[in-house]
């Protein structure tokens, strides 16, 4: 099980180096981090291994979306690299969840499985998208919730969505299904390319599970100072003003 309220700190750099030396230079213990297919697909597994030696919670966000027999086999894989939480797109299906849930079981060390969370839709998808582009004439909100049903129903243990949608998906999925969310800013903070956006203030208002905060820190002049302002808005609905 995750900590209570858990930070992500979302390590988007083009290399292991780039991102170990940002995590050294931030020098906060218990740091939760989320590593994505840009640094993943440069430095594979060693990249885990490294955080792992660090201590560091780790959300390994591949966003798995493939046939089940593939998904299954690919999720005992990563299961065994010893990471707290991975991911698949809500859209591959019932089949394909309950598969990957199947492979965690199977890859996980001393029987600790990661938690599996399901992609509703990105945050960078609104609704002229998923009309326009996805032919899905459902609103945001219907198709969140629906996916979160959907993954629910086939065992996984909380989805990512948008903070906008993140009571609903307690409503239908009830408070212990985890709603992870991205697209977290502060309210000066450029949106970039998400559009469904929040601050942590209102995320923790909302009663999500946990947050993923990527370029408010990592690009920020003082990323300590921005770590800890985020967290207080986080954790405390203290929200100051990022400079």
């Amino acid at each position: 099980m995750l900590a209570t309220k858990p930070m992500f700190i979302a390590l988007d750099f083009p290399s292991g180096e780039e991102a170990l030396s940002f995590l050294d230079q931030l020098a906060i213990e218990e740091v939760a981090v989320k590593v994505g297919m840009e640094l993943f697909y440069k430095e594979g597994p060693s990249i885990i291994e490294q955080l792992k030696q660090r201590n560091y919670k780790i959300f390994l966000d591949l966003k798995l979306h493939d046939i089940p027999n593939t998904v299954e086999r690919a999720m005992k894989n990563l299961a065994s690299l010893g990471v707290d939480v991975v991911n698949v797109h809500a859209a591959g299906g019932k089949r394909m969840i309950e598969a990957a849930q199947k492979g965690l079981q199977e890859g996980a060390i001393n029987g600790q499985k990661p938690l599996l969370l399901a992609v509703t839709q990105l945050t960078s998808t609104d609704d002229e998208m998923l009309s326009e582009q996805l032919l899905i004439q459902e609103e945001m909100e219907q198709v969140v919730k629906h996916y979160a049903y959907n993954a629910k129903q086939a065992g996984a243990d909380g989805v990512v969505c948008s903070v906008w949608e993140s009571r609903l998906v307690h409503d239908i999925c009830g408070t212990d299904f985890y709603t992870v969310t991205p697209g977290i800013r502060m309210e000066n903070q450029h949106n970039q390319d998400q559009v469904r956006v929040a601050t942590p203030t209102v995320a923790n208002e909302q009663g999500v599970s946990a947050i993923v905060v990527g370029r408010g820190i990592t690009k920020a002049e003082d990323p300590v100072r921005a770590y800890h302002q985020f967290e207080g808005a986080w954790n405390n609905g203290n929200e100051t003003t990022i400079s």
